[in-house]
């Protein structure tokens, strides 16, 4: 980690080299930085980023490419020359190319395409030939590939000739002559074991396998379950295709949390980048959500206008009408993140749900008891300073109390219940997002405490 002072000296250099454009120069000092440094400066100088990334040798400056911004690689792939692009596409592995050009416009995905030599662009073709959110769009099929007649010597050997190419080597794949998938070994086993072995006696068929078709969540949920650092990817006959690294999975991690932030927030998920999204396509995704959460909130209106009578009579139960369905929105809200976050990392499934429901009736209950003796006390208080709440306070107090109770008991099983039905009916569970469950509890909160305040109030307001 660099200290502040040094990191000011080395940009107050770099600020000088970028002034003098001597690409030589610049060249040598970027070339004695770490990645990251390099990815922080691209950052901090966007209207130098293709000239830094062009000052790296080509090898760093795939490197470099891969850990930038989504946004960031789109504006250097504009900004360099054809043969800049060329090189850092051709260096780039394929999986990251891959993942680069999907986000990218067809007309530019083509004629980036044919700036890539022969071999890569027949291995890219491919990989885009698999559908969107595949396994095999994340898949690289740089990987070394073994037969399981070979000594570990020729093992070793074939690693020293095409281990550099290889995305990693920490896992080796054992595959027979039409290319079916046998087993995969970790390179510590052949480090360790006699030369003179065969790989066949080292083959314990302990492996997991990630279909090329399978969706790229199920890689992220096989890679949570299991230490590897990468696992290898089959067709329908168990060919081996290529494997996919534990950084991928990391990335389509990252991007299904966004999505899911999005979809609570009462929103669809975005394709791209909140400032790269065109004005329109960020009002299509809003409205959709806010016009149905709108028409939601229309039925409270309906459930107060049915209570009017009971308004109109005791119009002191109106002052509390925003606490009551507050608190139930906020423990359902509460509830709902809850169970959508655990349901995302694997920490419950559809068959606990009744083991879901008992914990949840208990926090319910729990909850709901701490914030309605929260309120009788606020009422009591403001009861003995101001004489706010007439005679009948404390029924009015007990009336609050109970239906803060029976509103977070009802928030919290509406909350925790409602994302295990829709994973249930294949939907996603994050659509149930925090203003879809408060509009739900805020039109039964208003049923739930006007009945009772009808059972608590009877004969004293009507």
């Amino acid at each position: 980690m660099l200290g502040q002072t040094e990191h000011m000296e080395l940009l107050e250099q770099l600020e000088q080299l970028l002034e003098q454009g001597d690409s030589l120069a610049l060249n040598a000092f970027l070339d004695e930085q770490n990645i990251s440094i390099v990815a922080e400066w691209i950052d901090e100088y966007p209207d130098h980023e293709a000239q830094i990334l062009s000052a790296l040798s080509v090898h760093r400056a795939a490197s470099t490419f891969k850990i930038l911004d989504l946004s960031v690689q789109k504006r250097i792939i504009h900004e360099l020359p054809p043969y800049k692009t060329a090189e850092l596409l051709n260096e780039l592995p394929a999986d990251d190319r891959t993942s680069l050009l999907e986000e990218l416009p067809s007309e530019v995905v083509k004629e980036l395409i044919r700036l890539l030599d022969p071999e890569e662009r027949k291995i890219t073709l491919k990989l885009l030939g698999y559908k969107e959110d595949s396994v095999g769009r994340l898949m690289t099929p740089e990987y070394i590939a073994v037969f399981k007649d070979w000594t570990v010597q020729e093992v070793l050997e074939h690693i020293r000739t095409f281990g550099k190419d290889s995305e990693t080597i920490d896992v080796v794949y054992v595959i027979d002559e039409s290319g079916k998938f046998i087993d995969d070994i970790r390179i510590r086993e052949f480090l360790l074991a006699d030369p003179d072995t065969h790989v066949s006696d080292m083959i314990d068929g302990r492996f997991i396998t990630l279909n090329v078709n399978d969706d790229q969540s199920m890689a992220n949920e096989v890679f949570k379950m299991n230490n590897r650092v990468a696992l290898p990817v089959v067709d329908d006959n168990d060919v081996l295709l290529g494997i996919v690294t534990i950084d991928d999975v990391l990335w389509v991690a990252n991007e299904e949390f966004s999505e899911d932030m999005q979809r609570m927030g009462g929103t669809e998920a975005l394709e791209l980048p909140y400032l790269e999204m065109p004005f329109f396509g960020l009002y299509k995704k809003r409205i959709g959500w806010l016009v149905i959460l709108f028409l939601g909130e229309m039925l409270t209106a309906t459930a107060m206008g049915f209570f009017q009578g009971e308004i109109e009579k005791a119009a002191v139960l109106a002052l509390f009408i925003p606490l009551i369905i507050s608190s139930g929105g906020n423990s359902g809200s509460q509830a709902a993140t809850l169970i959508i976050q655990a349901l995302a990392v694997g920490d419950v499934t559809l068959r606990d749900w009744w083991r879901i429901m008992r914990r949840e009736v208990l926090s319910g209950i729990a909850l709901g008891a701490v914030l309605g003796a929260v309120g009788l006390l606020r009422i009591s208080i403001w009861q003995v300073v101001a004489h706010s709440y007439g005679a009948h306070w404390i029924m009015i107090g007990a009336t609050v109390g109970v239906s803060l109770l029976g509103v977070v008991l009802w928030g919290t099983l509406s909350g925790s219940m409602l994302p295990l039905i829709l994973k249930r009916l294949g939907a996603d569970p994050a659509v149930s997002s925090a203003p879809f469950i408060a509009t739900l509890v805020d039109v039964t909160g208003l049923i739930i405490y006007f009945s009772v305040a009808f059972i608590f109030l009877k004969g004293i307001y009507f």
